[in-house]
């Protein structure tokens, strides 16, 4: 009997088919369709755009009025916010993944207790570019290191990870 090629995430599913690398909230590989934020990130980086130019304000009126710490902290994390948002550009949110169009899948190993495992799947989109998939998985608090060893014993007999 073949094992089912489906693994836990942060927030849902991975799905390993012949053809296609599946992500679902529910386990269902039928409800892809209803997914809402599909596969443009820029949403999320136009509010941290927003966020960081807001900060930056905050930094110079602090500044000019003298409060040098407060100032500080804000230009900090504004700076912060926006080399987040340049080493986000390449990120897709894409729920399929053809497996013909990935060129590499890295694991990123978590810390224990402060950051979790993940998957770096790069691949070509239907334009050409080259796009970065994470596929964060279940932190410590749910089950997080049995469920990260699953998903790369899935994705090594897959011959996905590591693949260039």
């Amino acid at each position: 009997m073949e094992r089912e090629k489906t693994f836990k995430t942060k927030t849902g599913y991975c799905h390993i088919l012949p053809d296609k690398i599946i992500l679902t909230r529910d386990g269902i590989i039928g409800n892809v369709a209803k997914v809402t934020v599909g596969n443009n990130i820029s949403r999320i980086l136009i509010i941290y755009g927003g966020l960081s130019i807001a900060l930056l304000y905050f930094a110079f009126e602090n500044y000019q009025d003298g409060k040098t710490f407060s100032a500080i902290l804000f230009g900090v994390i504004g700076i912060y916010l926006i080399f987040g948002i340049f080493s986000s550009l390449n990120n897709s949110a894409t729920p399929i993944i053809e497996r013909n169009k990935i060129k590499s899948v890295d694991l990123k190993k978590g810390i224990f207790g402060l950051t979790r495992s993940r998957f770096e799947v790069k691949f070509k989109d239907e334009n050409g570019k080259i796009k970065k998939r994470l596929i964060m998985l279940p932190g410590s608090m749910n089950n997080g290191q049995n469920e990260t060893e699953k998903a790369i014993e899935i994705m090594t007999a897959e011959n996905l990870l590591g693949r260039k």
